[in-house]
């Protein structure tokens, strides 16, 4: 059992057992976090001998689960076992660690705070799930990778990313003042643990970071379970706790009171001020010409009709214009070609070239009404003339929200 926060001259030797080996554990993986990198060579050594031969990189190319964070892992866990072991066996008359456990439940609080803080704003202004682009609309269901899926089903909906970021704030803020840690830590267990099943079932590689989120939330919260269950459980009165503190002086505890006030506020303006202008400049770019997923109507190649068979590999099935001087193009097998897509709009032609190719094709534009368009040109010497219609709406996207439904509208 974790060892409550109220002050005892003397810890049981269970507690001080505890105590050592949470205490070792989560110092090495605070410090790893960080630093892990700078011990690459004994750590890949490590990693050797725990049947890590193949190449792998230190970054993770932004995954948090890459084989380098499991070396550490483990690493962490057989550093933690050998160093707490030592400390209890060779450390044994000392009755208490009053002052090593405030100090070190107040730094699980700061990395918490600083975890969800960041987490939840990055949701309150939908800068870490973005609304679904057209590639990803036009997407088949079953071609989402799990991931995907996710950050598609995250990314449609405001006020979900909403409510779930102030969740995470909510328990951040919390975790601030002594008095109310418990619920913070509470709250903040409570959507970690959501955060964790969703990086394990939809393959997220966020998992071990999640899951040490988890873990140390918990073990603030532990360190006041008894009167939770006397409480909630047991439904019996407790009494107040006489906390350890470090500094009793009036003056201290209430400049550390206003820090806190005056930092909290610098960093929710600073934050909210730079979100709204992340989640400003990601939803509202200038769209480029021709925005929006064109369906091929015909597509003539060298003077021959093609018709839309599915197996074809060639023939264009939506041309899909996102971003400035980019266009994806899906062909009729499913396959897609990313493209440089240049629009003249003096001359009306259009500069197309793929990636691997160095040579640009003209192509010249006629907007014969308003949503379809007319395409000539030639592409790798084949003479193209294509007439596209522009597809207006996606039922994802209309559908919007609705207060009563005679029937289920599950498409």
């Amino acid at each position: 059992m974790i060892k409550s926060q109220e002050f005892s001259k003397e810890w049981t030797k269970k507690e001080i057992i505890v105590f050592k080996a949470v205490f070792t554990y989560f110092c090495f993986y605070i410090f790893l976090m960080f630093f892990s990198s700078f011990f690459e060579t004994p750590f890949r050594w490590f990693g050797s001998l725990l049947g890590f031969t193949y190449e792998y990189s230190v970054s993770g190319n932004g995954s948090g689960d890459n084989t380098y964070a499991f070396v550490t892992f483990y690493t962490t866990i057989v550093l933690s076992i050998l160093v707490s072991t030592i400390w209890i066996l060779t450390d044994c008359n000392k009755k208490s660690y009053n002052k090593l456990f405030y100090w070190f439940i107040v730094v699980l609080r700061i990395f918490l705070i600083c975890a969800m803080l960041l987490y939840g704003f990055v949701k309150i202004f939908k800068v870490q799930f973005p609304d679904p682009s057209l590639s990803k609309l036009m997407q088949p269901l079953g071609d989402f990778s799990p991931m995907g899926l996710a950050w598609t089903y995250m990314g449609h909906s405001k006020m979900f990313n909403v409510f779930v970021g102030a969740m995470e704030v909510l328990g951040g803020l919390l975790l601030i003042p002594r008095r109310t840690q418990t619920i913070g830590s509470f709250i903040v267990t409570g959507v970690m643990t959501h955060v964790l099943i969703m990086n394990l079932c939809f393959d997220i590689p966020v998992k071990l970071f999640s899951a040490h989120l988890v873990l140390m939330s918990l073990v603030i919260f532990l360190t006041d379970i008894k009167r939770f269950i006397n409480v909630f459980i047991m439904n019996k009165s407790v009494g107040a706790y006489k906390y350890y503190q470090p500094i009793n002086n009036k003056k201290y505890l209430k400049i550390i009171r206003i820090l806190k006030i005056v930092g909290l506020s610098i960093i929710i303006l600073g934050a909210s001020i730079f979100m709204f202008q992340a989640e400003r400049k990601l939803n509202n770019y200038k769209k480029p010409v021709f925005y929006g997923v064109w369906e091929t109507e015909y597509f003539i190649k060298n003077k021959d009709t093609l018709l839309p068979l599915i197996t074809d590999g060639k023939r264009w099935r939506y041309l899909i214009i996102q971003k400035k001087d980019k266009a994806l193009v899906k062909y009729m097998n499913d396959k897609t070609e990313s493209f440089y897509f240049s629009v003249d709009t003096i001359s009306e032609k259009i500069s197309f070239r793929s990636f691997e190719d160095k040579n640009n094709s003209i192509l010249k534009y006629t907007s014969i009404k308003p949503n379809f368009m007319e395409l000539k040109g030639k592409i790798d010497n084949d003479s193209l003339h294509i007439t596209l219609k522009k597809k207006d709406e996606f039922l994802l996207k209309s559908r919007g929200f609705n207060w009563i439904n005679e029937s289920p509208f599950n498409r």
